[in-house]
């Protein structure tokens, strides 16, 4: 054959083999998107209509929060926040509406010393969904009760869940798990006994 002929051959080779590894890569990138995100990247995928504008945000939500300049908390700024927190949860069951408001506006105060921005909701949550993936649904589900109960549409039920959905977040974005924060409670209680009886003996 002659040489243009093979030439020929090789250019179009060489476009399968580069189709075939572009086609290898971008499933391994959607591999790795859906892995890291779960539930979040079929939600994405559901919203922009198609895989592929799907992907890329997911991809810029994780260019953005690179960005970030996130910080731990203090052990001082995690114990008053623990304070904060069982004052909210004691407030329930007298005012769940408040109990929820409040409960709100922690996770953001958090968010906020942690070095999220926290002006936009739907923000937040893209913020949150990288690096906790399994929650910002909850997180979803909370603001929405939160906003059902502004307009008079929550029950005490619904609202139940939606501390219980800001707790998980809180206590992730703290970096406690849920025994120190149970642990941290207890030991407030304890202290309240003792000023009590404090108080009783000095009377």
């Amino acid at each position: 054959m002659d040489t243009w002929v093979w030439i020929v051959i090789g250019v179009v080779v060489a476009f399968v083999v580069l189709g075939v590894m572009g086609s290898a890569g971008g499933r391994r990138r959607s591999r790795s998107l859906k892995d890291r995100f779960g539930r979040e990247y079929d939600r994405t995928v559901d919203k922009a209509g198609s895989r592929r504008e799907a992907e890329q945000e997911l991809r810029q939500r994780e260019r953005r929060h690179e960005a970030l300049e996130l910080r731990p908390l203090s052990q001082g700024a995690r114990e008053r926040f623990l304070q904060q927190w069982q004052a909210t949860q004691g407030r329930f069951v007298d005012d769940p509406t408040g109990a929820v408001s409040e409960a709100d506006e922690l996770v953001q105060r958090v968010m906020r010393d942690r070095g999220y921005p926290v002006d936009d909701f739907e923000q937040r949550a893209a913020d949150i969904s990288v690096e906790h993936p399994d929650l910002v649904e909850k997180y979803r589900t909370a603001d929405g009760i939160a906003r059902a109960s502004e307009r008079g549409e929550a029950s005490t039920e619904d609202l139940r869940h939606s501390v219980r959905h800001y707790r998980a977040l809180f206590v992730e974005l703290l970096e406690v798990d849920d025994e120190a924060a149970d642990a941290s409670a207890s030991d407030r209680q304890v202290e309240d006994v003792r000023a009590h009886d404090n108080v009783e003996r000095l009377r």
